[in-house]
């Protein structure tokens, strides 16, 4: 072999054992990679070496990712969180109580040095535009969590969680495996999203992980096939939303404590809509708030401008494509200011 070939290969495995080296990995972990890189350089003078490497390297840059020692250090403060559960959501007094009575067990454990809550996972269940997603992502602020979203609707396989083993061609880790690497703490929220919407053909093995995942005395080693090695997601916070609990298995229905969100009235999306989701949509165009006026009366065809009963969601498009239209008119030189009134507003609301 040319020495030219011979000093490449040498700093490529350099740089892989230096990755290895770069962050504190569990010692049977680093014994693994550094085995299969002493294993590359015996097969440095073999034909093999470029594909093997090429998957070594894969593997290695991924388990470097992993937080295996870094987490968040923040006490659980009731108070906090309250006060941007309230920031975010208007009413719901029940759900916010029961989130904080789930709070106050965690809180109480850690202080006692007993590790994480033993009480069942957080399960957000209602219709569509509820606010399910979004209670998740105010309490990912209050706890000063990061938060990462895995969503079930349309999930077809167990592997999209757990992985699939390196003997497969361009295999990757799962799910969780790149949730964790992505948010780079040991104790994210992680939010299973519409774990009631997997395709029927998967569901009984989605519904086995799901198990191992939510269950405190199994998911300290969950097992990842393409990392081939555990992950302890003990102190993971899981937040499961679903719009109803027909599809999902008794056995994970076991682990789940049920929290249903309520359709809000007419009167409650109007205060959603003049005090929460106008002033972002005002911020989100770049507009000056003293820009867009609106007579009270106008919020009730705000609220339904089909003439249904339609969720925050919607209710949120069409607050956002009255600030488009308006931020349109703008620009173009129309307006450079505009007062809403039941005789203007069809103008602006969705045909």
């Amino acid at each position: 072999m040319p020495n030219d070939s011979k000093d490449l290969i040498k700093q490529d495995l350099d740089k892989l054992y230096t990755q290895i080296n770069s962050i504190e990995l569990p010692p049977e972990l680093k014994e693994k990679a550094t085995g299969m890189v002493d294993r590359l350089q015996r097969m440095s003078n073999q034909g093999f070496y470029s594909e093997e490497f090429e998957k070594v390297s894969h593997y290695i840059s991924w388990i470097v990712r992993l937080p295996w020692d870094k987490k968040v250090e923040r006490p659980i403060d009731l108070t906090h969180i309250k006060a941007i559960l309230d920031k975010h959501h208007h009413g719901m007094e029940d759900v916010k109580q029961r989130i904080l009575e789930y709070m106050a067990v965690l809180k109480l454990r850690t202080n006692k040095g007993l590790g994480t809550s033993r009480a069942p996972i957080l399960f957000l269940i209602g219709l569509v535009g509820t606010g399910k997603t979004s209670f998740a992502y105010a309490l990912s602020e209050a706890l000063g969590r990061p938060m990462a979203r895995i969503p079930f609707g349309g999930m077809g396989s167990a592997r999209d969680l757990r992985g699939q083993s390196r003997l497969h061609l361009e295999s990757e880790p799962g799910y969780i495996a790149k949730a964790l690497a992505n948010v780079k703490v040991k104790n994210p929220i992680i939010l299973l999203d519409e774990i009631d919407r997997v395709t029927e053909q998967a569901r009984a093995d989605i519904m086995g992980v799901l198990v191992e995942l939510l269950d405190p005395s199994q998911n300290n080693r969950f097992l990842d096939h393409y990392l081939d090695y555990p992950l302890d997601l003990s102190e993971v916070l899981f937040l499961a939303t679903g719009n109803n609990s027909t599809n999902i298995a008794t056995a994970v229905m076991d682990r789940l404590e049920p929290i249903r969100m309520p359709s809000y009235s007419d009167s409650e999306k109007i205060t959603i809509g003049r005090d929460y989701l106008l002033p972002k949509a005002l911020q989100k165009s770049g507009l000056d708030p003293q820009i867009i006026t609106l007579d009270e009366d106008v919020w009730a065809s705000i609220a339904r401008p089909l003439g249904y009963d339609a969720g925050i969601r919607t209710l949120n498009r069409t607050i956002e494509g009255i600030t488009r239209k308006v931020t349109q008119m703008i620009v173009q030189g129309q307006l450079q200011s505009i007062h809403l009134t039941k005789d203007n507003i069809k103008e602006f609301l969705p045909k």
